[in-house]
């Protein structure tokens, strides 16, 4: 009888381990992010109107990267967070996401690029008063520039900011570097043109619009990709998006979604 009630226990001990196993492994599966293995997942900004989360078709850049990969049989969920965070996210090892977008080429080792989805015309938002002079980029130490924390600028002008040799004052977002330029707090920006024209043209900005311009001289005319993280599955989703992005028309996308 004894030994008959200690099995007994060590029975109903093995059961209720059992279930407790079962029930941790349920909750794991549950909470953890169900990842589908014919999805591209990527992480982006708010930059119109190139993506954004309330934008037609989350963006031009969205836009194209979802036909590119529709186009070779994959589907491509994008989630949205500031820049700096939406790099960071990207380059984590543990996280889902395969890369970023949109970007201009930078030497990294963490990433490698895609073919170009299309072009950045950089320059300088001015007040139309007081627009700026200038031939060669080191003739704008005269001036304070403002520039977008994270972003990549020219790499002239990012080697005298990181030398000491450009006035700069670093902010949050192109908007915050319009208001300041309205309001004299520094002579001008650094802008991608259609992203000025978009700001400008919201309902609100109307009185700012009248105020401010792009400068005639333009700082470079950037290119834009999707980095992918620099490992086999980023390799293999490169080379996908490539493939489905020569069978597509990118510049009829980017029209429909006023890239133009």
């Amino acid at each position: 009888m004894c030994f008959y009630l200690m099995d007994y226990r060590r029975r109903t001990i093995n059961i209720v381990q059992t279930r407790t196993r079962l029930i941790l492994i349920l909750i794991v599966a549950c909470s953890s992010p169900i990842v589908s293995a014919d999805t591209l997942y990527l992480t982006s900004l708010h930059w119109p109107p190139y993506s954004g989360s309330t934008l037609k078709n989350e963006g031009a850049s969205i836009a194209i990267t979802r036909a590119a990969l529709a186009a070779v049989g994959h589907k491509v969920e994008v989630d949205f967070f500031p820049w700096s965070r939406a790099v960071r996210m990207a380059s984590r090892v543990d996280s889902k996401y395969s890369g970023y977008l949109p970007e201009y080429a930078y030497p990294t080792e963490k990433f490698v690029f895609s073919t170009s989805m299309g072009s950045s015309p950089l320059g300088l938002v001015e007040q139309k008063r007081h627009p700026i002079s200038w031939s060669e980029q080191s003739d704008l130490n005269q001036y304070n520039i403002g520039v977008v924390q994270g972003y990549v600028n020219t790499e002239h002008l990012d080697k005298m900011i990181a030398q000491g040799l450009q006035p700069v004052e670093v902010v949050a977002s192109d908007m915050h570097n319009i208001k300041k330029v309205v309001s004299g707090r520094i002579d001008a920006a650094v802008i991608d043109a259609h992203v000025l024209r978009y700001l400008l043209a919201q309902p609100d900005m109307e009185s700012v619009a009248s105020r401010v311009q792009f400068n005639k001289r333009i700082l470079t005319e950037k290119e834009l990709y999707i980095a992918f993280k620099n490992n086999e599955e980023g390799r293999k989703w490169r080379d996908l998006f490539n493939l489905g992005l020569a069978k597509i028309d990118v510049e009829k996308i980017l029209k429909d979604n006023r890239v133009d």
